[in-house]
C-alpha cells in the first residue's frame, strides 16, 4: 500500500491525501477493476505513440488527423501540448492539420528550440514549398499559432514567426480578448488589452 500511494502521490495534481483516497479505493473495488485499470494503463504504455508527422498522440505511426484527406493541408495549427489539440478539436470549427511543439520556450527552465519540435515544423513547411504540380503534395500556406496566452507562450510564438519568416507563409495567432458571456468588470487587465488591441469592424 506504501508503493501505490507513493506512486500515485508521484502523478501531478495528486496530493498525499488524494493518493491516499485512490489506493484504498483501488484496495477496495472489485478485483476486475483493479485489474482492468492496470491493463489500461500497461496498454497506453505499449500501444500510444507520438505521429511522426505531427507528434500528435496515435497508435499508429500517423494519427487519424494527418490520414484524412478531407483535412485543409494548406494550414497548420501550432499547439504546445496533445491536450491542446484535443480542446480545439473539441469546438468542429478547425479543419486544417496540427503540429504539436511538445512544450513551450522557457529559458528559465532550461527549454530551448532544440528541447521542442521546432526543427520539424520548419521542416514541414520547407518540404511543402518545393512541392510540385503533380506530386501530390500541398503548398503550406498559414501556419495559425495556438499557443497558450502566457509570457512563454508569446515568446514561442515570437520566436516561430522569426523563423517562418523566411518562407513567406501567413503566421497568425489565435484572437485574445473579453470570452464570449462573460462581464467587462471581472476582467484583467490583460484580457481588456488584448481585446482592445485585436477589436473588430462590426457589420
Amino acid at each position: 500500500m506504501r508503493d501505490l500511494i507513493e506512486r500515485l502521490n508521484g502523478l501531478p495534481g495528486i496530493g498525499i491525501r488524494s493518493a491516499e483516497r485512490l489506493a484504498f479505493h483501488i484496495l477496495k473495488s472489485d478485483p476486475a477493476e483493479a485489474v482492468a485499470l492496470a491493463g489500461a494503463i500497461r496498454a497506453v504504455k505499449d500501444s500510444v505513440r507520438h505521429c511522426k508527422v505531427c507528434f500528435n498522440l496515435s497508435d499508429d505511426d500517423v494519427c487519424g488527423i494527418c490520414r484524412d484527406g478531407r483535412r485543409d493541408r494548406s494550414l497548420i495549427c501550432v499547439v504546445e501540448q496533445p491536450k491542446d489539440l484535443i480542446a480545439l478539436e473539441q469546438t468542429g470549427m478547425y479543419r486544417g492539420l496540427f503540429h504539436v511543439l511538445m512544450g513551450r520556450l522557457s529559458p528559465l527552465d532550461g527549454v530551448g528550440p532544440e528541447d521542442l519540435t521546432v526543427s520539424h515544423l520548419v521542416g514541414r513547411v520547407r518540404a511543402s514549398q518545393e512541392a510540385g504540380a503533380g506530386d501530390g503534395r500541398v503548398r503550406i500556406e498559414e501556419i495559425l499559432l495556438g499557443l497558450n496566452p502566457t509570457l512563454e507562450g508569446d515568446g514561442t510564438a515570437l520566436y516561430l514567426a522569426e523563423e517562418l519568416a523566411c518562407f513567406g507563409v501567413k503566421v497568425t495567432r489565435l484572437a485574445r480578448g473579453v470570452p464570449t458571456g462573460s462581464s467587462l468588470e471581472f476582467a484583467n487587465k490583460a484580457v481588456l488589452a488584448d481585446a482592445i488591441a485585436g477589436r473588430q469592424v462590426m457589420g
